[in-house]
């Protein structure tokens, strides 16, 4: 019995079940570590090893989301929703709902692709924007999982597709480690290798906008959104919170660094005055609690990777499915694909499944005479499959975080299943054709 398969399904099965995903995790790889050969102390201590990997992540989050309230509290997510609420107001007989259902999917997946490559900030955008929209959300009866589905499909198709931003980092894993495994390949062909995977979850995202989701869905208001038309805010805190952000994302990029982001945010809005002092020590403990919850996830998740790479079933498992292929470069193509599904899940992160497949997967593919664009194809999609619908995943973390403020958004059933069906089974079925025709 492989330990990765035995882990991850435990860990999907306690998640579905309404397990809090972090015990599922540390179930999942205490499973997973028993079964792998690992005594319980070596499996604990493989865990809490691996812990230390999501600490940088979890304290990025939680300054993020202090910064996120701090924000929230200047004024912008009021005119913001002020704004909308404007298209949503009947003209006359003229009713606007549908065009602010637009505006509202169509900024927020212009915004969710942005965070990847034009503006590199990924999920952090999703604390600042989603709260303050949810009763206008509510009004207009759209259904979160269509958000959630359409945040997912930004925070993956760009970085998968494009080499700019966390593209260009992921498609430079893949060069770097199907190099490491022999096969030395231009970066440049790697865009037009996932072209044919990425058109699968275009796919996926016009089915829930148009067939899934597009009914509407009923949630509790806790007010009246009609109250915010009126607005009162302090323009020098709105200039100032503009300069916050920018400070924030410039500080990013420069250090590459969430953590100095956040910082770099958080400081701008002290000095400026724009966030008082009498209140930010509840402001930021505030928006640290919002997302302390996808902290104790990577942290659970960087454990639970530890534990199953331990066991060295990763590469028993790749490695028993040669032994059953006999040459039908189909069916291989499959069975890795599915592999990389399988992988992914349970750890959480394509970028890190890349270099578990990769060394593996390349002496295979070759050995299957494919082609240089289908091995790309094979190892992009096969580290691709699962960010999407994996509970572990920040891809689908980041938007349960924004989406379930009020409580009315489970993150196993209203964002891990609709974003597993709608972008896991078309990316399967689009990467193997892509194996197959390259």
């Amino acid at each position: 019995m492989n330990a990765v398969i035995i882990a991850v399904v435990v860990m999907l099965v306690l998640s579905l079940l309404r397990v809090n995903v972090v015990l599922s995790l540390l179930v999942g790889a205490l499973a997973g570590g028993l079964i792998g050969g690992l005594s319980l102390s070596d499996t604990i201590t493989a865990f809490t090893d691996g812990l230390g990997g999501g600490a940088s992540i979890a304290l990025s989050y939680a300054l993020l989301g202090g910064f996120a309230v701090a924000i929230s509290r200047t004024g912008i997510p009021e005119l913001l929703v002020a704004t909308i609420l404007k298209l949503i107001k009947k003209d006359g007989e003229k009713d606007r709902t549908a065009l602010a259902k637009t505006f509202i999917i169509l900024a927020l997946l212009l915004m969710a692709v942005f965070s990847q490559n034009l503006i590199p900030i990924h999920i952090a955008f999703i604390p600042l924007l989603i709260p303050p929209i949810l009763h206008v959300m509510n009004l207009l009866k759209i259904d979160r999982r269509l958000i959630a589905t359409v945040l997912t499909f930004g925070l993956t198709a760009p970085y998968i597709l494009l080499p700019y931003g966390f593209g260009f980092i992921f498609h430079e894993i893949i060069a770097n480690q199907m190099e490491a495994a022999g096969l030395v390949i231009d970066m440049k062909d790697i865009p037009y290798a996932m072209l044919i995977p990425t058109a699968g979850l275009i796919v996926g995202l016009l089915i829930a906008i148009f067939i899934s989701y597009r009914k509407p869905r009923e949630y509790d208001r806790d007010m009246d959104v009609k109250e915010t038309l009126v607005v009162n805010v302090n323009k020098k805190d709105v200039v100032f919170t503009v300069i916050a952000l920018v400070a924030a994302l410039t500080a990013q990029i420069v250090t590459e660094s969430m953590i100095i982001g956040a910082l770099a945010g958080i400081a701008t809005l002290y000095i400026s005055g724009a966030l008082k002092v009498k209140e930010a020590d509840e402001v930021l403990i505030e928006g640290m609690r919002m997302m302390a919850f996808i902290g104790f996830v990577m942290i659970a998740a960087n454990g639970f990777a530890s534990v199953i790479q331990t066991t060295g079933d990763i590469e028993s498992l790749v490695g028993s499915v040669s032994s059953i292929l006999e040459g039908n470069q189909s069916l291989a193509a499959m069975l890795m694909l599915l592999i990389g599904l399988v992988v992914t899940m349970g750890i959480g992160s394509s970028f890190a499944t890349i270099p578990i497949i990769a060394a593996i997967f390349v002496p295979l593919a070759v050995e299957f005479d494919f082609s240089v664009l289908a091995i790309i194809a094979l190892i992009g999609t096969a580290g691709a499959l699962g960010d999407a619908g994996s509970p572990a995943s920040d891809s689908t973390l980041g938007p349960t975080a924004g989406l379930n403020v009020d409580g009315q958004h489970n993150h196993i059933w209203d964002t891990c299943v609709p974003t597993f069906i709608h972008y896991n089974i078309p990316l399967l079925v689009f990467g193997w054709i892509a194996v197959m025709v390259l």
